[in-house]
């Protein structure tokens, strides 16, 4: 199989489209998927987060909630309101939120090319969410959540990309959230040679969001091809952009208590890695090595000794993992973020406020705003082979689950 191919997507009937489309299944807790489906009976949430048609008890990964997921799945096609294309494209797929506007290609990336991490990835994933992803796919004979993959920029692909966008889109619909969602076909035989035979000249793509789904896969393509180690065929969904076009958000920390300490101890402790300066005004960090402390009311301004930044070390020269080595790790004593419950995450789309109000309502002790992590450093940690600290990156905007689904065959 080549880098990436076209295949003949499960897809929302024109006019329905805008009923279907759906947040990502992941980035909303049960309650919240509950209410989002109220009044939406065709909402893809109904596929990608079944439970919500199950009693709120329910185990969100006990067998009837993907029986659901399938029933629910079914259910819309038999009523026509997603329906499969005749015959393997591609997908051209836009996403415009206010004035940033993001155009990429929707296509089976390959697993084996995974597999030999030709697509590269810069996260560890938890077993209990792949194994979560697993059986939806195995549930569905489909794969549903689209896998975010990043290419560097190439004149000519971004160029082809941009002349097959020059035309009315077949699917133009904006979300709840105000992003804009437009999609074309790409079904010209020679579109689809110049595209496959353009990304098989990269070196590589790079997973952004959905490690995941891609583990999960994989997982899903070995089985169905006799085991681990055995070559596929087989491709799974995603969505590629360039990185040039990609808006990575500030990914912000909470902190429940200072590890024992009182204000004035911390902030003690703090100066000696970095320059603590009172600041009259919420801190957004303009640079790296720069952080946003909210303390008791009060905002600080942080910024990191410049020789204590490594200049061989993708992972360690990173503004998480600084402020993770120099103050939460030696300092709060937290040295397991993935786990330790005392620490949480905030994604930058909240804004500023949503540190102070966790500060303010005494749930948490102490906020930090982090300086957004670039895509270079993502590619390079990538490159190198080496993962990122957990919660280093906030991809906006969101791709749309249920506007193209991958059947497996």
């Amino acid at each position: 199989m080549s880098l990436i191919e076209p295949f003949a997507g499960l897809r929302p009937a024109p006019e329905r489209a805008a009923d279907v489309i759906a947040p990502p299944y992941d980035v909303m807790n049960a309650a919240e998927a509950r209410r989002m489906v109220e009044g939406r009976p065709l909402s893809f949430l109904h596929i990608s987060r079944p439970e919500v048609d199950l009693a709120p008890e329910t185990d969100p990964h006990a067998p009837e909630v993907y029986a659901k997921a399938r029933e629910n799945l079914d259910d819309m096609i038999a009523a026509g309101v997603l329906v499969r294309d005749p015959r393997p494209m591609y997908y051209a797929y836009r996403l415009t939120m206010g004035d940033h506007r993001q155009s990429g290609l929707v296509a089976a990336a390959s697993v084996s090319a995974y597999d030999a991490n030709r697509i590269k990835k810069h996260e560890f994933t938890r077993p209990v969410k792949e194994d979560d992803r697993v059986r939806q796919i195995e549930a569905l004979a489909a794969q549903t959540g689209p896998v975010f993959l990043v290419y560097r920029a190439n004149a000519a692909i971004d160029e082809r990309l941009a002349r097959l966008c020059d035309t009315p889109a077949e699917v133009d619909v904006t979300a709840a959230d105000g992003v804009r969602h437009e999609l074309w076909q790409i079904g010209a035989d020679a579109d689809i040679a110049f595209l496959t035979d353009a990304f098989e000249a990269l070196d590589a793509l790079y997973v952004a969001d959905g490690h995941h789904r891609s583990a999960a896969a994989s997982r899903v393509a070995a089985s169905r091809s006799g085991g681990e180690g055995k070559q596929t065929q087989a491709g799974f969904l995603s969505v590629i952009f360039p990185h040039d076009q990609m808006r990575i958000l500030d990914y912000n920390r909470v902190v429940r208590d200072l590890n024992g300490l009182d204000a004035e101890t911390f902030l003690a402790r703090l100066r000696g890695a970095f320059c603590v300066a009172v600041s009259a005004e919420p801190v957004k960090p303009a640079v790296r090595g720069e952080y946003g402390m909210y303390l008791h009311g009060q905002w600080y301004r942080l910024t990191l000794e410049p020789g204590l930044v490594p200049v061989d070390d993708p992972v360690a020269a990173l503004d998480v993992s600084l402020l993770q080595m120099h103050l939460i790790g030696p300092i709060l004593g937290i040295t397991d973020p993935r786990r330790d419950e005392r620490i949480d995450f905030i994604g930058g789309i909240r804004g500023l406020n949503a540190l102070l109000e966790r500060v303010d309502s005494g749930e948490m002790a102490v906020a930090f705003a982090l300086h957004p992590t670039r895509m270079d450093d993502l590619m390079a940690v990538a490159d190198a082979g080496e993962v990122m600290p957990p919660k280093s990156t906030w991809f906006e905007p969101k791709l749309a689950d249920g506007l193209v689904s991958l059947v497996l065959d």
